[in-house]
């Protein structure tokens, strides 16, 4: 059993039936449907997700959260053989929120913990909605970064369904990345709704959603890809930087 928590901007629980691949884990320690198309082809049987898309509560719901999603999937926190976590990019105090959860579960329980990107996440999900049949096709992600700005990524789906990941996550004006963005034939993620000029969306779909964490943590362990860093991928220092040097309060 896995449990899948992402705060990268909403605060995301989900629960699976199923393991990653070996060897993907650190040391220490719309949703998807069950049974729908995705969960087949990861060998992951998503189980019960709850969300909470509240800003700036994430240390308060996310605890009562985790509960409220094992209770809907029937599980105990001593069935849980995994944790994943997204690892944003997002706002430094609601990330570290779920990043410090995460670890601290993992820990108390002696399971292994993965991490990955949300940008990877929401990618994940937009395409799970495209039908096989239409070939490649190529998704861009815009996550509310504040200050008028956006963390993005780009990917593309293969002929064989591999999602490769074609742009690295990076924080940008909207104006600035706007013509890559476009480009794909998709475009979801909160920095669509905040800049609907620059940024048109494709998909009505904003935040992460933890089951298609789990489905694309999944994926990524499956072709061999390292998932064992939870650091967290802020691109930026946080906006309370500490003071370089001390200030006189006498202005010498």
């Amino acid at each position: 059993m896995l449990l899948g928590i992402d705060t990268s901007g909403a605060v995301s629980v989900a629960v699976a039936r199923g393991e990653l691949a070996a060897g993907s884990a650190s040391s220490s320690g719309a949703a998807p449907a069950q049974g729908d198309a995705a969960s087949a082809h990861t060998g992951l049987d998503i189980l019960a997700v709850r969300s909470d898309t509240r800003s700036r509560h994430h240390d308060e719901v996310l605890l009562a959260l985790v509960e409220e999603t094992l209770q809907a999937a029937g599980v105990t926190r001593g069935e849980l053989t995994g944790v994943v976590v997204g690892r944003g990019p997002g706002p430094f105090t609601g990330l570290r929120v779920g990043l410090v959860s995460a670890r601290s579960i993992a820990s108390v329980l002696g399971v292994p913990l993965h991490g990955l990107s949300s940008l990877d996440a929401l990618a994940h999900e937009a395409l799970a909605a495209v039908p096989a049949e239409r070939g490649p096709v190529t998704v861009g992600v815009a996550l509310d970064a504040r200050r008028r700005e956006v963390y993005h990524a780009r990917y593309r789906r293969e002929v064989d369904g591999e999602i490769l990941r074609i742009a690295e996550p990076a924080v940008d004006a909207p104006a600035e990345v706007a013509a890559e963005l476009t480009a794909c034939d998709l475009l979801v993620g909160s920095g669509t709704a905040l800049y609907p000029e620059l940024l048109p969306a494709t998909v009505e779909l904003e935040h992460v959603d933890a089951g298609h964490l789990l489905l694309a943590a999944s994926a990524l362990a499956a072709r061999g890809e390292d998932l064992t860093s939870t650091e967290p991928m802020y691109l930026r220092e946080p906006d309370a930087a500490k003071p370089t040097a001390r200030k006189s309060a006498l202005g010498r």
